[in-house]
């Protein structure tokens, strides 16, 4: 009999219990290991903040879409009450892209304002060639390959690009009129963070 209980209940190993490593057959939790109830709190904290990215995701897409829809140049010239005609077309779009390649001192051509723009070549040379007719950018000269014709700025696109800017800033100043200074300094952050991280998945395409 002692030699029984010496083996069920004996020192193992330089005095660990061996009854630890015994599961429970009683229903009660073995030592360290997390209840049902443990598991099922772990398990819906999980689902709730799965829930909360979910929906904020949810609401991230829909604002992207009603912004797709609402953000056009007649009605950002309506918004800030200037005439429509000031909202530009689409070869305006043109001279957004030469200019940010300027700020950036990267050359750009009739390649670069389709990718970014996300047109195809033909569709990006009858832009570049309306902005041209319209006197807003003119073509270059490539010294290292005379193949390609960087495009650049002129003074009358650059009084357009200026008025656009007036106009756009005039939106978002009266968008924000009732938000605090550091609500808008926070979104313009993350905003700025959000369509960053928009260009860089075009390039890794």
């Amino acid at each position: 009999m002692s030699m029984h209980l010496e083996a069920g209940m004996g020192k193992a190993g330089g005095g660990a219990d061996v009854r630890a490593a015994v599961p429970r057959t009683d229903g009660a939790p073995t030592d360290g290991a997390p209840t049902d109830g443990a598991r099922g709190e772990v398990a819906r904290d999980e689902v709730v903040q799965t829930d909360v990215v979910r929906t904020d995701v949810v609401r991230i897409e829909r604002a992207m879409v009603s912004m797709r829809r609402s953000v056009t140049r007649r009605t950002l010239a309506r918004l800030a009450g200037a005439g429509a005609d000031q909202g530009g077309g689409p070869a305006f779009d043109v001279l957004d892209v030469v200019e940010a390649a300027e700020e950036a001192g990267e050359p750009v051509g009739v390649r670069g304002v389709a990718d970014a723009l996300r047109v195809d070549q033909p569709r990006a040379s009858r832009l570049v060639t309306a902005a041209v007719a319209a006197g807003w950018v003119r073509r270059g000269a490539d010294q290292t390959d005379g193949r390609r014709a960087p495009l650049a700025v002129t003074p009358a696109g650059r009084a357009a690009l200026d008025e656009a800017h007036a106009l756009r800033r005039a939106v978002v100043e009266r968008v924000t009129a009732d938000w605090s200074d550091g609500e808008r300094a926070e979104f313009a952050r993350l905003f700025a963070r959000f369509t960053e991280g928009f260009r860089e998945l075009g390039r890794d395409r």
